[in-house]
């Protein structure tokens, strides 16, 4: 009994802010996961970029840091405008670039994201 009081209270203390946790659950995650694959193997990749920005975003959006809700902000469409560019580069480096375009991306990432308000 008095172990499920303090487990009460320790959750609630995480949902006041106090620490920081995820709230997204496993089947949310997996259903993302389901529908970015389907929509990139329909359009033969051509929508990968919305399939990225939709699964991080879900990801970002449910999570909480020391109390503060993060944000993501990234659209497809932005994404979609630098991964042509890094895609062209990869080509015309003869896949060297392709080494630079996940730390492209996940600076990409850190600047679509912030907290809440």
């Amino acid at each position: 009994m008095t172990t499920n009081i303090i487990t009460q209270e320790v959750q609630l203390e995480n949902r006041r802010g106090q620490t920081s946790y995820f709230d997204g659950g496993l089947l949310q995650f997996i259903g993302w996961c389901i529908l970015g694959t389907l929509v990139t193997v329909c359009t033969l990749g051509i929508c990968y970029p919305w399939s990225i920005t939709m699964i991080y975003g879900w990801k970002i959006n449910h999570t909480v840091v020391e109390g503060r809700r993060l944000k993501f902000s990234g659209s497809a469409i932005g994404l979609f405008g630098h991964w042509i560019k890094w895609w062209l580069l990869t080509v015309i480096t003869i896949g060297i670039y392709g080494f630079w375009v996940f730390i492209k991306l996940e600076d990409w990432k850190a600047r679509n994201t912030s907290f809440a308000k």
